[in-house]
């Protein structure tokens, strides 16, 4: 009986352990130098997962999630060493988990968001990279980003769609995955942020309603090729991949891949 209650007692211990992190392995990743061999969490089909699989000829495991929080709730739980993702929404996934994750202070890698748009769609892929410049032009691009990034006019400077604009021109589709804060959103319901405010800008220039479908990340550019949507906007980077499937517009924003690591205690 003595035995029994002893095996209990271990067991009824290693499960509290376990319900309160105390089984979750220290962090072992520093540096993109510790990723051979390490288990590291992408969502999959993004920039992460396409960098991500190049370690997997070194030994590494990659866990790929259909979005960033899902990856981010992986590292928290010890079932992956380390997640791969866009800076900004590293950030707020730091934020939101003050005290038990942090960024590494290394970028892993640069690269540039633009809009997709159907090959065979060259006249609207001209028609944006017009509005686009003009945006970049006279400021409003900066302005929607600081809205959203930074300290000094965060959320004070939100842009505001131009009621003279009727959509006389029809209604652009804008496939995305709003879960890629601050890119895209979602706040009371509604599908906001840097990329929306952005497209909104777009086709106030261009004389469109914007229309947003919310869908799973390696959707978008399908999404795109078969005419479900006219674009894909969601902190999309150009790669000779892509390029396979799907044309791009010019670039409206620079980002940093970096890697999110449990902060040992």
């Amino acid at each position: 009986m003595k035995k029994i209650i002893s095996t209990l007692l271990i067991t009824a211990v290693a499960l509290t352990l376990t319900a309160c992190g105390g089984s979750v392995k220290e962090n072992t990743v520093f540096s993109a130098d510790d990723l051979p061999g390490k288990v590291i969490g992408v969502q999959l089909g993004t920039t992460g997962d396409i960098y991500a699989s190049d370690y997997e000829a070194e030994g590494s495991t990659i866990e790929r999630f259909s979005k960033g929080t899902d990856a981010v709730q992986a590292l928290l739980q010890g079932k992956v060493d380390c997640v791969i993702i866009d800076e900004q929404p590293a950030k707020a996934f730091v934020n939101k988990n003050e005290g038990k994750l942090e960024i590494l202070d290394e970028p892993f890698a640069l690269e540039e968001y633009a809009i997709a748009v159907a090959k065979e769609n060259k006249d609207l892929t001209e028609s944006i990279n017009g509005a686009l410049q003009t945006l970049k032009d006279n400021g409003t691009i900066d302005t929607i980003v600081k809205n959203y990034i930074g300290d000094d006019t965060k959320g004070t400077c939100p842009y505001v769609k131009d009621e003279s604009n009727t959509g006389a021109n029809g209604t652009l589709t804008m496939a995305t995955n709003a879960f890629f804060e601050p890119y895209e959103f979602y706040e009371g319901g509604n599908v906001v942020g840097i990329d929306v405010e952005m497209m909104q800008a777009v086709c106030d220039i261009l004389g469109y309603n914007l229309q947003i479908e919310d869908m799973e990340f390696d959707s978008i550019i399908a999404a795109v090729q078969t005419g479900k949507a006219d674009i894909g906007v969601a902190g999309m980077t150009v790669t000779e991949e892509r390029l396979q499937n799907i044309d791009f517009t010019d670039s409206y924003a620079t980002a940093t891949q970096v890697i999110i690591v449990r902060k040992n205690k």
